[in-house]
């Protein structure tokens, strides 16, 4: 596939039901706080033109999210349509996401794989990232938290 068979560009509103379909599919089983309509609204605040979309014949193909806060950069909601995976959408999107934060001075991408997804581990493998030697934290806030009792 080639850049002019597909559009990469950042989300528009007529984007919202076709990108909620594929996030529900593609990310199945995530956490309250990764609620498909929520995330899109979220994202519209912070770095809005980092929320990509792929188009090809007229219809979403796939999804990024990047993000700089001025130490590293990173990457969510990597998604392409399954019937449209294995013809290089993913590494279009991940490329254009990579330029963008590299024209930021982002020194450093960090994203995170669910340990379970095998598949989307070797596709990074593939592009030259590596599992760094660290831990990943995290802790839900606000109407996310758990209740400590």
């Amino acid at each position: 596939m080639t850049d002019h068979e597909l559009t990469i560009r950042p989300f528009r509103a007529d984007d919202r039901d076709e990108i909620v379909a594929l996030w529900r599919s593609v990310f199945a089983g995530d956490p309250p706080w990764s609620d498909p309509h929520d995330v899109i609204e979220r994202k519209q605040t912070v770095q809005a033109d980092l929320f990509l979309v792929g188009i090809l014949d007229n219809r979403v193909a796939g999804t990024v999210l990047a993000g700089f806060d001025g130490v590293r950069g990173w990457v969510h909601h990597l998604a392409v349509v399954p019937e449209l995976r294995r013809r290089g959408i993913a590494g279009l999107l991940m490329d254009r996401a990579e330029e963008s934060l590299l024209a930021m001075g982002c020194p450093k991408l960090n994203l995170q794989v669910r340990r379970s997804n095998a598949d989307v581990a070797a596709f990074y493998e593939s592009r030259e990232y590596a599992i760094d030697d660290v831990i990943s934290f995290g802790k839900p806030l606000g109407r996310w938290r758990r209740d400590p009792s």
